[in-house]
């Protein structure tokens, strides 16, 4: 039997995030500076066996439920499909974070390998404006691969959008419109201290109650019940879907988080938000047992803080941008 893997405060965690690559196809402000990041050479990606052999460990031994890949962008890892049928052997909830630019071609390769669900990425519906945030004319792509991953049955699609005030907090209703006429559940995100510039402000934050405010007063909704989820989700009152909030700095979910994120180059964050990372690498490369690297593991996420403290005044953000850390 599985046991649970627990931090000090009692926390069980069985959801697993992996980015299989830092890098990705646009170079959005708030990831990345203008100028690009450098990327990681080869050798210091995991390879597909190590990432298989963390996950296997992390349902096995801890009985993880559920995986999402991300990256950087996690489409431009060559061989993605085979990764993802490797992984969807481990019977758990397979899912996917992209900017959704390739999923025309790559959708159908990779429901066929076993991935469950996409969220796909997408913080304006406006062409200019989509260009100036991701430095790419590619909402075009984008929305034809929406497209296509409810064509080949990806079941939810979801729509992340990061909402920031000043930017695109315009659009809300737009996109609730949009969630509503494409059978996609958007989900609003509240703006987190990840860039990379770090030139966050709290000024930047759209609170998650003024979100649903927007929406409701268009589309008049009814709230869930909030269970371990991120996202507190409204139901339209009409029937025709829902809309989801991850309110992570206004109302912080961090005492029911059961997430742990492994890097690109093999670190493990017991956090979002953590300043210090575990390198799994090292081991797997090492010829560590499966029970050191377990050990490594459960040492790792007992050292968990309580929460992530944003807007706190001993608050430090994490050194590495969100497209390092991975979603």
């Amino acid at each position: 039997m599985a046991e649970d893997l627990t931090d000090r405060f009692g926390r069980v965690h069985r959801d697993l995030r992996i980015s299989v690559t830092d890098r990705c196809s646009f170079r959005c402000t708030y990831c990345m500076p203008e100028e690009g990041l450098p990327w990681l050479p080869r050798e210091q990606v995991l390879t597909f066996e190590e990432i298989e052999r963390v996950a296997r460990m992390c349902v096995e031994r801890f009985g993880f439920r559920s995986i999402r890949l991300t990256g950087g962008e996690p489409t431009v890892r060559a061989s993605l499909p085979t990764l993802v049928a490797q992984l969807a052997d481990l019977d758990v909830d397979l899912s996917m974070t992209t900017n959704g630019a390739t999923l025309r071609v790559l959708a159908g390769e990779l429901r066929a390998a076993g991935l469950r669900r996409v969220n796909v990425s997408c913080d304006s519906l406006r062409r200019d404006r989509f260009e100036a945030l991701t430095r790419r004319d590619a909402l075009p792509a984008v929305l034809d691969g929406i497209d296509a991953a409810l064509e080949v049955g990806f079941d939810p699609v979801k729509l992340n959008v990061v909402c920031i005030a000043g930017v695109n907090d315009d659009e809300v209703v737009d996109f609730a419109a949009f969630g509503r006429e494409r059978g996609v559940e958007v989900r609003f995100i509240e703006f987190m201290p990840l860039d990379a510039d770090h030139a966050w402000e709290r000024g930047s934050v759209v609170p998650g109650e003024r979100i649903v405010a927007a929406i409701d007063a268009v589309y008049p909704l009814r709230p869930e019940a909030w269970g371990a989820e991120p996202a507190a989700t409204w139901a339209y009152a009409d029937g025709r879907g829902r809309v989801g909030v991850v309110p992570s700095v206004t109302e912080p979910f961090c005492a029911r988080c059961d997430r742990v994120r492994l890097t690109a180059d093999g670190r493990l964050r017991n956090c979002l938000f953590a300043v210090d990372e575990t390198d799994l690498r090292g081991l797997l490369r090492s010829g560590a047992g499966d029970d050191e690297l377990a050990a490594t593991v459960r040492a790792c996420v007992a050292t968990k803080a309580a929460g992530h403290g944003i807007g706190s005044v001993t608050f430090v953000a994490p050194p590495r941008s969100m497209s390092q850390i991975g979603g």
